[in-house]
């Protein structure tokens, strides 16, 4: 019984790989809008991406998946069924992308007023001066904590099983469900997550103790090679 569950959890392993590098790809993007968003020189505009960020923040994502499946489909005039896929990418990428949000911005903020100064000296146009200059400094310093959110991303995705999407836990619900043997299919599911997370945070650990060694507490940007007021390359 115990390995009767096995090639029905090993194939929902690949969906829910799947489904997490996709909500983790689309909270990464939809993270800078967020922040652009926020950078948009109207404050009542602001206010209201601020409102709307702490609500999403404050709602399980349970509760989110729940209205995207069962309770968009019902809003006057909207109607829309989502298949359970695209509710799990957009219930989580949604969720995850207000705290990846704050992950840039922190990035963000941590580069040399200087830098923004010189860009605008060089009178570099704004798409230059993000691509070239902000961005490559304020990037890597977060590259440990999107790391680390990758990893819970990953064991969020479980609740995904409940809107319908056929990952591990999901398999392992099925499997219990006919054999009336739940044990035997959990204990797999929770020996996946952890041969697949483990190694994962470990991994992120040695990333974080190398870029903490070139990004000191100094000079979090890194960027030793810059003087203030001048853009060097490199």
């Amino acid at each position: 019984m115990f390995f009767g569950s096995l090639p029905g959890i090993f194939k929902g392993m690949w969906v829910t790989l799947g489904v997490t590098l996709a909500c983790y790809l689309f909270a990464m993007v939809f993270g800078f809008v967020w922040v652009f968003l926020k950078r948009v020189p109207f404050k009542p505009f602001q206010w209201l991406v601020s409102f709307v960020l702490e609500f999403i923040r404050s709602t399980p994502p349970l509760v989110q998946l729940f209205f995207l499946f069962f309770g968009l489909p019902m809003v006057p005039y909207v109607g829309v069924s989502l298949s359970p896929i695209t509710v799990a990418v957009l219930g989580l990428g949604v969720h995850f992308s207000t705290y990846i949000s704050e992950i840039y911005r922190s990035g963000i903020e941590s580069v040399d007023k200087g830098q923004w100064e010189a860009s605008i000296a060089l009178n570099m146009s704004v798409k230059d001066r993000w691509t070239k200059v902000i961005l490559p400094q304020a990037i890597p310093p977060t590259i440990p904590m999107l790391g680390n959110y990758l990893i819970i991303m990953f064991k969020e995705v479980p609740l995904t099983s409940t809107v319908g999407v056929a990952g591990m836990l999901f398999m392992a619900d099925r499997f219990g469900a006919k054999h009336w043997a739940y044990l035997e299919p959990y204990t797999l599911v929770a020996i996946f997550f952890l041969l697949l997370s483990y190694p994962s945070a470990v991994l992120i650990k040695k990333l974080e103790n190398k870029l903490n060694r070139r990004f000191d507490k100094k000079n979090p940007t890194g960027a030793n090679n810059v003087k203030k007021g001048v853009v060097v390359d490199g």
